[in-house]
């Protein structure tokens, strides 16, 4: 694959040095990310990480006997294959596609085999990992201490990493994300719709006045936002806000 006749979205392909991006290049193989495809499965190997530049991924916690519930996502400020990157062979937790996009695939092997040769690819890697850390603390504070439509307002900040105002899933499937039974959803859907903020159908949100959700979500937004910024080096809040 010629990097010349690439023009790469994923934020963490763009951070990376030509020196490490050639050691990934010859194997990262363009793949359709359809949902609901599983990337990962809990406790199972892994044997490709996928690294996305478009779509969303969901990172999903099961409980047994309980509800699935979202503890992390992925769009193209990242990749797939956190167990991996810290030198383990197992993922945890089930990641599957939840909102269609494209992406690469690329073999467990070679990712760890260049982190071995890359001292600069190790170190943006970790520091990647960090950033999914600081993603799932804040969803644990949010799922504990606020609201339900607070929760949702944070969530549809996944607006930045898709690309125009409107967010393609169904009410289910956000009662998963959130961990909640899909009548509460609704409600929380029309509680922001009431305040302008959205505009809610059966397969889609449309979101109308993102920095109203930013302030909806109570300050559970933007302190992962500000981390990945921090250590990547790169925005994964749409900026300037809209």
């Amino acid at each position: 694959m010629d990097e010349e006749q690439l023009n790469f979205r994923n934020d963490l392909l763009q951070a990376m040095g030509p020196q490490e991006r050639e050691l990934l290049l010859p194997h990262l193989e363009p793949i359709a990310l359809e949902v609901p495809l599983i990337l990962e499965m809990e406790n199972s190997s892994v044997h490709d990480v996928y690294i996305l530049e478009s779509g969303l991924a969901s990172i999903v916690a099961s409980f047994p006997g309980g509800r699935d519930i979202e503890v992390g996502i992925v769009g193209r400020e990242g990749m797939t294959g956190a167990a991996v990157i810290l030198g383990g062979d197992q993922a945890a937790n089930r990641t599957f596609m939840q909102v269609s996009g494209h992406g690469f695939k690329l073999p467990a092997a070679v990712l760890s085999q260049a982190m071995e040769e890359s001292r600069a690819l190790r170190g943006l890697l970790f520091a990647y990992v960090q950033t999914l850390l600081a993603q799932t603390t804040s969803t644990v504070l949010a799922n504990g201490h606020a609201k339900l439509e607070e929760r949702l307002a944070r969530w549809l900040m996944v607006h930045d990493r898709t690309d125009g105002a409107t967010i393609w899933l169904t009410h289910e499937f956000l009662a998963v994300m959130l961990g909640v039974r899909r009548a509460g959803v609704t409600v929380a859907l029309h509680l922001l719709e009431g305040k302008g903020l959205i505009r809610s159908t059966r397969r889609q949100i449309a979101i109308l006045n993102r920095q109203g959700l930013i302030e909806e979500a109570h300050g559970s937004y933007g302190a992962a936002e500000e981390e990945y910024r921090r250590l990547i080096g790169r925005h994964l809040a749409r900026w300037p806000p809209s």
